[in-house]
């Protein structure tokens, strides 16, 4: 239920690993010990106990350990080797420095790192770290309420699930069908991860203009709303012409402003976009449709694509080829199963923006449907393509069996919700937040919270 409440803190997990080296700038209050503690730390688990070492202390829990700052504004922490881009091609490691509280929670034979912050803290780092702190006011404002929605109706979520004790389910199996979507299964000691399955959160370092404070501060409390609930507001970076339906990406649930729509003024122009049709699917991927999100201007999408998101060139239409023995072992390697050489990729569902649902991965030892679009992604790429707005086409095929698999695609993500690049020229064009917002989330409105 939507309701004017204050501020919340949310937790963020930044990282989870058996050892990890933390640095505390000001001076911090723990929960097992009485002295104020700065430095350079080491913590992993020994004897079943988080064990925190630095020069002048050491400190143990056997279950947590909580570091407060006695200053929120100033006092610091910076967190050594965080994955960022986990399992992306674009995966590396950066040290961050974060503000609000630190705290460490065993988890198995693990450390879970996690920050607690007020939310507008945490937003002022996403729409820096998902975008560039120097974008447009009018982006980073949309931005800042699709993220801030997203985050509060994640946690309401959590909470409808835990207190009706219902077990989620974001997965089907069986001999000839591999059925799963990516959401929530993974997080049970925060709220929210700080990589791209969540939304980026990369620290205070990113927030380094007041172009992305002024963003948060005006938009301070305001969600998008359905009826009664805060939405649950999605985003990726390009749609590519057509946006998706939350239901063909998640769980089967429709939500009325998470529809298909067209990113541009008017439908596209001597394009058919039934795409149960594969002709018109294979016109639509293989064609250069008006949109917002069609723009080669490097002055949009630097605003957009961080440094290393334009390591990627296209994004709103590209290819990929495979030799029949590279498709076999990247399919063999992300699967555990041995289709033996691929016969056929054929497409079985399709949503409204031309993305994959399922797709029938045909082989010599092996035949089965694999869905949704994340998991399709995942099956015919080393990382996973950019999206499975894709048409395959095979070639020299030799005793029945292709040896070249030509992929086209169309857009960057999901393509649920906001397009961040369409939404980006939107803003250079001149358009105002919530004249953004309300073309990508039909059916919903803005109401400030708190």
């Amino acid at each position: 239920m939507v309701d004017t409440f204050r501020e919340p803190l949310i937790s963020v997990g930044i990282l989870t690993n058996t050892k990890v080296t933390f640095e505390l700038y000001g001076d911090f209050k723990t929960n097992v010990s009485t002295k104020n503690t700065n430095g350079i730390f080491t913590a992993e688990i020994i004897n079943g106990e988080i064990v925190c070492n630095s020069v002048k202390v050491k400190l143990t829990s056997k279950d947590e350990l909580i570091f407060e700052p006695n200053d929120l504004k100033t006092d610091t922490f910076l967190i050594r080797d965080v994955t960022i881009g986990v399992k992306f091609h674009w995966e590396r490691k950066q040290k961050q420095r974060f503000s609000g509280l630190l705290k460490l929670k065993k988890d198995k034979d693990e450390i879970a790192v996690i920050n607690i912050l007020p939310i507008e803290n945490y937003l002022s780092s996403v729409i820096s770290s998902e975008m560039s702190a120097k974008s447009s006011l009018q982006l980073l404002k949309a931005h800042a309420i699709v993220s801030r929605s997203w985050l509060l109706a994640q946690i309401e979520k959590s909470r409808s699930l835990k207190k009706a004790k219902a077990k989620y389910s974001s997965s089907f199996e069986s001999d000839d069908e591999h059925i799963k979507w990516y959401d929530r299964e993974d997080h049970e000691l925060f709220d929210v991860c700080a990589d791209d399955h969540c939304q980026r959160y990369q620290g205070v370092t990113k927030i380094f203009t007041e172009i992305a404070r002024d963003a948060v501060t005006q938009t301070h409390g305001i969600v998008l709303v359905s009826g009664e609930k805060i939405c649950d507001a999605r985003y990726s970076k390009s749609c590519g012409g057509i946006s998706e339906s939350f239901e063909n990406v998640w769980e089967p649930i429709k939500y009325d402003y998470l529809i298909s729509i067209n990113d541009y003024k008017f439908p596209p122009e001597n394009f058919n976009t039934d795409f149960l049709n594969e002709r018109n699917s294979l016109k639509w991927i293989k064609g250069n449709p008006a949109s917002y999100c069609n723009t080669t201007d490097k002055k949009i999408l630097s605003q957009v694509l961080l440094d290393f998101d334009q390591e990627t060139t296209d994004f709103f239409r590209w290819r990929v080829i495979y030799t029949q023995a590279e498709l076999s072992e990247i399919i063999k390697a992300k699967s555990g199963i041995d289709f033996g050489n691929i016969i056929d990729l054929v497409p079985t569902e399709r949503g409204k923006s031309s993305r994959l649902i399922k797709l029938k991965i045909v082989g010599t030892n092996k035949t089965m449907v694999v869905g949704k679009e994340l998991e399709i992604r995942k099956f015919l790429s080393k990382s996973h393509l950019y999206s499975s707005a894709i048409v395959i086409e095979k070639s020299d095929i030799q005793n029945g069996v292709p040896q070249k698999f030509e992929i086209f695609g169309a857009g960057w993500g999901h393509g649920v919700g906001l397009c961040q690049i369409g939404a980006a020229v939107m803003a250079e064009k001149g358009h105002e937040f919530d004249e953004i917002l309300l073309h990508y989330f039909k059916n919903a409105e803005l109401k400030k919270i708190y």
